[in-house]
């Protein structure tokens, strides 16, 4: 014989199912937001930071963790052939440690620490406004890995 338990009737209260929630993070640096605002970025959750899109391509990823807290600042999708020039324009720029157990990604940052963070930052932005092509990335479509098929 199966025992079957009554069921009850619970009434929640409202607000504690809203209450449960975890506070939403503000968002870091939304000076690169106001900034890039007259193209209409997008952001969307990324490695636990929030990416800065422009349509279907990333051009930023504004992090402030704290751990590590060297690559705490607004990340800059690039590519490896374009670190030299815009090491020249950015000169505080740098690669990230994060990823890539350290070694060189098309990710470079632009450190919250560093003493010109904010008016790098804003060139880096204004770079974005000129499309120059050193910045930004369109992320590869994600499909399904192929499987192989045993040898008969």
């Amino acid at each position: 014989m199966v025992r079957r338990r009554a069921a009850r009737s619970v009434r929640r209260d409202p607000d504690a199912l809203f209450a449960a929630r975890k506070p939403q993070r503000k968002l870091p640096f939304d000076f690169v937001l106001a900034e890039l605002e007259e193209l209409g970025p997008t952001t969307r959750p990324m490695f636990g930071c929030h990416a800065v899109y422009l349509e279907d391509k990333i051009v930023f990823i504004l992090r402030d963790r704290g751990d590590p807290r060297d690559d705490d600042g607004v990340w800059v999708a690039t590519t490896p052939e374009h670190h030299a020039a815009l090491r020249r324009d950015l000169p505080s720029l740098r690669s990230i440690t994060v990823l890539a157990g350290g070694g060189v990604t098309g990710w470079q940052v632009l450190p919250a620490d560093s003493d010109d963070f904010e008016e790098s930052v804003l060139l880096a932005c204004e770079l974005v406004k000129r499309r120059d092509p050193r910045v930004g990335k369109t992320p590869g479509a994600r499909g399904r890995k192929a499987t192989k098929r045993p040898k008969k």
